[in-house]
C-alpha cells in the first residue's frame, strides 16, 4: 500500500513539474510578445514596429524553451501538444496538463503585460477599452484579421502558417534526418518562429498557437473589453483556436510522407555504419 501511494504521489509530482514548466515556459514567450505589441500600439510607432514584434517573439520562445525543455519538452503550444498525443507520444492525461500549464502561464502573462502597460493603454484609449476602431487596444493581447482579410483568407493563413512552424520543428528535431546540435535547437526555433512572422504575419498577426491567443481573449474580455473580443470580426476568435491545431496534424502528414516514411530507425542506421567500417577493414 505504502508503495503504491509513493508511486502515485510521484506521478502526480512529475505532472505538476510539467505543468509548471509549460506555464513558465509560455509565461516568458507572451510577456516578451506581448509586451512588445503593446508598445508599439502604445507608442504610436515611436517604440518599435513590426519587426521589433517578431524579433521578440523569437526571443520569447528561445528562452521559453530554454526555460522548460529539460523538464517537459516544451511544447508551450497547444497545437503541438495535441498532436503530440494524436500521434501516441504523450497520453491524453498529460496532454491536459500541459495544455493546462500553457493557458495559466499565457493568461498570467497577459494580466503582468496588463498591469505593466495599465496606465499607458488607459491614455491612450481614454479609458475606453475597445475591439476595433482607431483607438482599439485588444490586438496587443490576442490576434485579429486586417479588414481585408476574408474568414476564409484568415483561416487559410493560420492553417499555412502552422504547417511552416510544425515543418520546421520537426526539420530542427528529426534525430533520424539531419537534426540540429540540442543546444542550438531552442535558437533555431526562435528563427523559425521570427521567419514565420516576417512571412506570413500580414493578414492575421500569425498566432500559430492557441495558448497564445485564446487565454489572453478570455483575459481581455474579464478585464474590461468584454464579449467583443469573442463576437467581433465574425466571431473571429474560434480560427486561431482550430486553424493551428489542423495545420498542425497536417504538417506532420507532409512530414512524414516526404522524409520521415523513408528514414529508417537510427539505430539501424549507426548499425549500418558499423558493419560498412568492418567492410572497409
Amino acid at each position: 500500500m505504502l508503495e503504491k501511494t509513493k508511486k502515485v504521489f510521484r506521478i502526480r509530482n512529475t505532472a505538476i513539474r510539467k505543468l509548471l514548466a509549460e506555464a513558465l515556459g509560455t509565461f516568458i514567450v507572451m510577456v516578451f510578445g506581448l509586451s512588445s505589441v503593446a508598445q508599439v500600439v502604445l507608442g504610436k510607432g515611436n517604440n518599435g514596429e513590426y519587426l521589433s514584434i517578431n524579433m521578440a517573439f523569437g526571443i520569447g520562445v528561445t528562452l521559453g524553451i530554454y526555460a522548460a525543455g529539460g523538464v517537459s519538452g516544451a511544447h508551450l503550444n497547444a497545437a503541438v501538444t495535441i498532436t503530440q498525443c494524436v500521434l501516441g507520444n504523450i497520453s491524453w492525461t498529460t496532454a491536459v496538463t500541459y495544455i493546462i500549464g500553457q493557458f495559466l502561464g499565457s493568461f498570467i502573462a497577459a494580466a503582468t503585460v496588463f498591469a505593466l502597460y495599465y496606465d499607458a493603454i488607459y491614455d491612450y484609449s481614454n479609458g475606453n477599452f475597445t475591439v476595433s476602431g482607431p483607438k482599439a487596444t485588444a490586438m496587443i493581447f490576442s490576434t485579429y484579421p486586417a479588414p481585408n482579410v476574408s474568414l476564409q483568407g484568415a483561416f487559410f493563413t493560420e492553417f499555412t502558417a502552422t504547417v511552416m512552424l510544425i515543418l520546421g520543428v520537426l526539420v530542427i528535431h528529426d534525430e533520424k534526418n539531419n537534426a540540429a546540435i540540442k543546444c542550438a535547437q531552442p535558437m533555431l526555433t526562435g528563427m523559425l518562429v521570427l521567419g514565420i512572422g516576417l512571412g506570413m504575419g500580414l493578414n492575421t498577426g500569425y498566432a500559430i498557437n492557441p495558448s497564445r491567443d485564446l487565454p489572453p481573449r478570455i483575459f481581455t474580455a474579464i478585464a474590461g473589453w468584454g464579449t467583443a473580443v469573442f463576437t467581433g470580426d465574425h466571431s473571429w476568435w474560434w480560427v486561431p483556436v482550430t486553424a493551428p491545431i489542423l495545420g498542425s496534424l497536417f504538417g506532420v502528414f507532409i512530414y512524414k510522407l516526404c522524409i520521415d516514411f523513408h528514414n529508417q530507425p537510427s539505430h539501424e542506421t549507426e548499425h549500418e555504419k558499423e558493419q560498412a567500417g568492418v567492410e572497409t577493414s
